[in-house]
């Protein structure tokens, strides 16, 4: 397995499994079957409502601690954010049955993000997460945490694939020092990602799957990402990327697809806003 080594030191796979839309009932076997595959990356949330499976998993699979890099989320926090941001984090680590995660996102942009960013850094200092970062943080929003705060983001979680590939958003990454990690690299099959003429043709090339080819760009393109299966063939087959490589020809004309806008919901959207800002977990 690759690794990165996030602004703090700590490193990380480039390559975990995903739990975003596993139902609860359903996850501590997919988990499980991820373990055995070799995983190590474990991505889970507090909104995902899958943390306590993600941990029994974890408990069973008899997988020393410092081998399993986990990470879970922190949902929208209305101000004052400060103690409501330490009580969840707490629930989380009750919830995985651990004393600290690797790495500790705020999920969303909204609420109050400053009270919340201060309680991570809190966190962080007492060794509750060992990094901390941001999910869904466009580059203006990103650049305004780095530079009031005193811990920049070791990870911006966003949405990356082959038809929104976020080239300004890594380039500002990268600047500051902050891990691109892609979440829905499969784009969930849209656009027929999965039989398209461009990304089978190179599939073909190197006798492998659609899905292995994106896998194989987004590390290529050093950012971290964490597919999600119910199926262990194909978990095992996300896994088995790291064994050939794609041509700068290749990997230009996956650029190419780029078409610069979100297949899922769009951030700046004062609809989806409210909507998720509406959105409340209990406990």
């Amino acid at each position: 397995m690759q690794h990165v080594t996030l602004n703090n030191g700590v490193e990380m796979p480039i390559l975990g499994f995903g739990v975003y839309q596993i139902p609860a009932e359903g996850t501590e076997q997919a988990v499980s079957d991820a373990l055995a595959a070799g995983y190590r990356l474990l991505d889970t949330a507090a909104a995902y409502g899958n943390e306590e499976a993600v941990g029994l998993a974890i408990k069973n699979s008899g997988i020393p601690r410092e081998e399993l890099f986990v990470t879970t989320k922190l949902w929208i926090q209305d101000a004052p954010a400060e103690h409501r941001t330490r009580r969840a984090v707490e629930t989380s680590l009750t919830k995985l049955g651990l004393d600290h995660v690797d790495l500790y996102l705020m999920h969303q942009p909204f609420g109050d993000v400053y009270g919340q960013w201060r309680a991570m850094e809190a966190a962080h200092r007492e060794g509750l997460a060992r990094a901390i970062g941001v999910a869904n943080f466009y580059p203006d929003r990103l650049l305004d945490l780095i530079v009031n705060n005193e811990i920049t983001p070791a990870v911006n979680q966003i949405e990356t694939h082959p038809f929104f590939q976020r080239t300004a958003d890594h380039a500002l990454m990268r600047k500051h020092d902050v891990r691109h990690q892609a979440w829905g690299g499969f784009a969930e099959g849209r656009n027929d990602l999965f039989t398209h003429p461009v990304l089978a043709g190179i599939g073909a090339a190197h006798s492998r799957s659609v899905a292995q080819v994106v896998l194989r760009w987004l590390i290529q393109r050093d950012i971290v990402t964490i597919p999600k299966s119910v199926n262990p063939d194909r978990m095992a087959q996300n896994i088995d990327v790291f064994d050939f490589r794609l041509t700068d020809d290749e990997m230009a004309a996956i650029a190419a697809l780029d078409t610069g806008t979100t297949l899922f919901f769009d951030h700046h959207d004062p609809e989806m806003v409210a909507w998720l800002s509406r959105r409340r977990l209990d406990g």
